[in-house]
Order: C-alpha cells, then structure tokens, then sequence
C-alpha cells in the first residue's frame, strides 16, 4: 500500500541491467505501490528506445528539476555522482547505487552540504552486504574492531581501471587487491560497491579502516563471492567476538551485478521512499 497519498516521483539514472529492472517495476508496479516514474536518463540515449516510453526519456540531466522529482535513483557509475550528485540534491533526495564515489572525500563532502543546504536525504543502496543493521549497531555499540570484505568473482566480472586492469592473472585464484577500501574504489569502481557500503555502514573504521580484497577466480563462472568478517575488541579473557559470512550470489557470465543483488535494491528503492528526507547520508 502506498504510504502517501500523492505519489512519490521517481527518476531514474542509468539504464543498464540495475536500471532496467527498476523501470521495468515501476511500470509494471509503480502506482499499485504510491510510485510514478517521472523520467529515466542514459548516456547512450539509444538504449533506451523501443523499452522507454519517448516521454520518460530525459535527454539532459540537468534538466531533470523540471520532472520535479522526489527521488533520484542513480544505478549508472561514479562518475555521475562526482559530476551531478550535490546538483541532484538541489532538487529530490537521491539513492546512491555507486557508492564507490564516496570514496572520494570531495565528493563526499559535497553532497553532505548539498543535502543539509536543500534539505533532501542521501540514502545509498547495501546492495550485495550482508549483515548491514548489525555492522552498523555493533560498530555504534563500540563493539566493532576490525571489518574485512572479500569479493571474489571471474575476472571477465571487473571492470577496471589501471593499475589494476593490468595486474596478472597468475593462477586460479588471484589477489589484486587487499587494503583499505578508500585505496581500491578509483581502480575498482563498479566492483567494490559491496565494500564501500561496509565503510559507510561502520563509520567508526570509514573508508580508510574497513579492509578491501578483491579476487580473481577462474572457478566462479556465473557467480560473485562476497565473504564478510568482522572482530570485536578482546573481552576480559582474551577472546574476542567475531563474525563470518559467506555469500554466494549467482551471476551471467560477466556480469557485474549478482542476481540476488538486483532484487535487493528494489527493496532499498521501497525503503527509502518510505522514509523521511533527514539531511545526511543513510543506508538503505
């Protein structure tokens, strides 16, 4: 049941497979549940033909205040959310599903005022985390030491950017990455979203502290692996509480975005629409 009694206006960011099923629900399901699609951009606009009705089609995004959004879903790159995010954020609160782009400090900081000058929310998509609302309880309880993501997949699954598009492949199961997840956003932008959403999720660690491992493996053809471990400080006997998750989320051969995880953010969509416009940025 819808919430308001007004519709919620949606626009829509990227038009790839994250963005097709979300037009594809909101056609289908949208005024069912309070919810009008109001517009969908792409950088290839030809995408778009044939499976966009002509009037939903946003030539230039920043013209998007005229659709007078209530929020803006970007499933595209980054690299829209470095370029347009705190302009977005003048007009509708905005669903962050890059959030490898808050890695980005500038960025970071940008729409952070945006948001508390034009009073609309940031929310970020969880996506392929497991576990969200107890890393971030247990990191607001103080409980929270350490926090390591590995996402591990085929390597025609990455999209990278040098250096790490260059490293080797020199086995069956190959490192290219381990360290802080601030280091590995710029190289891995649309493979460490799992990861950037840890950093988010417990502030207390952030970006420079959450542990980043990205791995190729030849074995996972039409799957992502994304394990999760996190330790809490040692008690009174030396032991320490920790945390250990496995998840195996099936994937197209190459694809950069797990089955499991497309129908995840739908739910952040419905979420957040349900939420308040708080200033700040919140997961969802």
């Amino acid at each position: 049941m819808a919430q308001d009694k007004f519709p919620r206006k949606v626009g829509v960011v990227g038009y790839g497979r994250l963005g097709q099923s979300l037009v594809s629900h909101l056609l289908a399901q949208g005024s069912e549940l309070g919810l009008e699609l109001v517009f969908v951009w792409n950088r290839d606009p030809g995408r778009m033909a044939g499976s966009v009705p002509s009037s939903l089609q946003l030539r230039n995004l920043a013209a998007l205040g005229e659709r007078h959004p209530d929020l803006v879903v970007e499933v595209a790159h980054p690299q829209i959310i470095h370029e347009f995010g705190a302009q977005i954020l003048r007009h509708a609160n905005l669903l962050v599903g890059s959030p490898s782009a808050l890695a980005d400090q500038t960025t970071e900081r940008q729409l952070l005022e945006a948001s508390h000058l034009w009073n609309h929310a940031v929310f970020v998509a969880r996506g392929a985390l497991w576990g969200t609302e107890d890393i971030t309880r247990l990191d607001a309880a103080g409980g929270l030491q350490s926090l390591r993501v590995t996402m591990a997949t085929h390597p025609d699954g990455f999209r990278l950017q040098e250096p790490l598009a260059s490293v080797h492949i020199t086995g069956p199961r190959t490192v290219l990455y381990e360290g802080p997840v601030r280091g590995l956003c710029p190289f891995a932008p649309r493979n460490s979203n799992t990861m950037a959403a840890a950093a988010l999720a417990a502030p207390s660690l952030g970006f420079d502290n959450v542990i980043g491992v990205l791995v190729a493996d030849l074995s996972l053809t039409d799957m992502h692996v994304v394990d999760v471990e996190l330790k809490g400080p040692p008690s009174p006997t030396g032991r320490s509480f920790t945390v250990h998750t496995h998840r195996e989320n099936p994937a197209e051969p190459g694809a950069v975005t797990g089955s499991a995880t497309v129908t995840a953010f739908w739910r952040s969509l419905l979420g957040c629409c349900q939420l308040s416009s708080r200033p700040g940025i919140h997961l969802c």
